[in-house]
């Protein structure tokens, strides 16, 4: 029997610069290509230059791949973890300056949770710098039943500022 082949959405984000990559973006463009090569990768969005949050010092490099598979979504987060260290990422910080972070944030399954991964990602509605990139390549995902990327980007874009 065939394995069901799924589409993830795997946020990527780099605020150090790499040793052969060069500046976040480069690890950027190099963390895609190592999509493509261990994955079928379906799109990518452009690239967006983005403020740090918390700790993290630099400004963040941002894009959103969309990769097809068969791995189911523990497996994928597996893969993705494999490829961040073999970019040089080692545990740190939860908000600290890294060389490259993937975040399995959406998949054509539907909800997915275990002890250690959440889909959707738990924080996605809050992340301009992931759904501004996702609308650009898949603004029509359907999140929470109805609710589109489109939808949750713009209600982020046009939430009222806090006092």
């Amino acid at each position: 029997m065939p394995h069901a082949t799924h589409l993830y959405a795997i946020a990527i984000g780099s605020n150090r610069p790499h040793g052969r990559f060069g500046r976040p973006t480069g690890v950027v463009e190099a963390a895609i290509a190592s999509l493509d090569r261990d994955f079928d990768l379906f799109d990518a969005s452009p690239i967006m230059l983005n403020a740090a949050h918390g700790g993290a010092g630099r400004d963040f490099a941002n894009a959103v791949a969309l990769v097809e598979s068969d791995l189911t979504p523990r497996a994928m987060l597996t893969a993705l973890k494999q490829i961040e260290r073999s970019f040089g990422r080692r545990s740190g910080r939860r908000w600290g300056a890294r060389v490259l972070d993937l975040d399995l944030i959406l998949w054509s399954g539907g909800r997915h949770r275990d002890r250690r991964l959440q889909i959707p990602h738990s924080s996605l509605a809050s992340r301009e710098f992931v759904l501004g990139p996702l609308a650009a390549i898949a603004p029509g995902w359907r999140v929470h039943g109805s609710t589109t990327v489109r939808h949750l980007a713009h209600r982020l874009a046009h939430r009222s500022p806090r006092s």
